[in-house]
């Protein structure tokens, strides 16, 4: 029997359960788009970001294309969750980890950013697609599509299903903390500039017309020193973290983890070969882009 929601988008924003397994069926095939990467070495942010009429500025960009995730989610467990009645913890609690994350990615990330480059619209567009639809398939999952009761929980994660969810939990919380920890790195760069020019002012008595945007070093701390972007590599333990604790039988968790794998991973290793155009490969030598001992 088809049924139906009412939202922004009946039967779609929120989705009913028969249009929720179509979108989750066509969201398993995103890494065949974002393999697409592989075959162009175009990127519209960050490093290799150019001017462009359809550019936005990066802090406006990010904040509008990352936002929607969250608040889709949010969104999606306000409509579809049964009136009257409580979610389980174990579905609150993964709701809380999404929203921890994203407030700090979307919300934070832009604002105590020194700099950040434009946002082409094509990268925009994107960006703003895979957020929606992401948010709204672990949004739909732990509303109504998935584990709703206590039983319907040990069933998901089994005998030692407390244990498996705190696991879980941990490694997101460290997976997290690495991600701060190797942004602020990257920060760091910025503000070490920022001073120096505002030195240079200073001492000359005008102010300098370069910025910050485009000035880049080869990280040294942490897991930089075997890879050059650690702060991919420890988003994807957030989220695999995420998905041990919704246990292995969720499709859209593990599809998250395996869209963020596959669309960051054409980035990082293209990045490695821009680190090595602009710094010299021996300065790069014994670090990898992401996964140490692969790529």
């Amino acid at each position: 029997m088809t049924t139906a929601t009412t939202g922004l988008i009946p039967n779609w924003y929120p989705p009913n359960r028969e249009n929720y397994e179509l979108i989750l069926t066509l969201w398993t095939w995103f890494p065949v788009f974002a393999s697409l990467q592989w075959l162009v070495s175009w990127y519209g942010m960050g490093k290799t970001s150019t001017t462009s009429r359809l550019n936005f500025p990066g802090r406006i960009g990010w904040l509008t294309m990352e936002c929607p995730g969250f608040l889709s989610l949010l969104y999606t467990l306000n409509k579809l969750s049964a009136p009257g009645s409580s979610l389980p913890w174990q579905n609150q609690v993964l709701a809380a980890l999404f929203v921890i994350h994203y407030i700090y990615r979307a919300v934070l990330f832009p604002f105590i950013q020194p700099s950040m480059s434009p946002i082409h619209a094509l990268v925009w567009v994107s960006a703003l697609t895979f957020q929606v639809v992401n948010g709204t398939c672990i949004g739909a999952w732990l509303a109504a599509y998935g584990p709703t009761t206590q039983a319907a929980w040990e069933a998901q994660l089994g005998k030692y299903s407390t244990l498996q969810f705190v696991a879980g939990i941990a490694i997101f919380y460290l997976g997290l903390a690495a991600n701060y920890y190797h942004d602020d790195e990257l920060r760091e760069i910025r503000r070490r500039e920022m001073e120096r020019l505002q030195r240079l002012t200073e001492k000359d008595g005008a102010a300098k017309k370069n910025g910050v945007e485009k000035h880049y070093e080869i990280p040294q701390a942490g897991l930089f020193k075997v890879m050059l972007y650690p702060h991919y590599f420890v988003e994807w333990v957030e989220w695999f973290g995420f998905y041990m604790a919704a246990g292995w039988g969720c499709v859209p968790a593990r599809c998250f983890l395996v869209n963020e794998v596959t669309s960051m991973l054409p980035r990082a290793v293209k990045g490695r070969q821009w680190y090595a155009e602009k710094f010299g490969e021996d300065k790069i030598r014994g670090r990898w882009a992401v996964i140490p001992g692969v790529w």
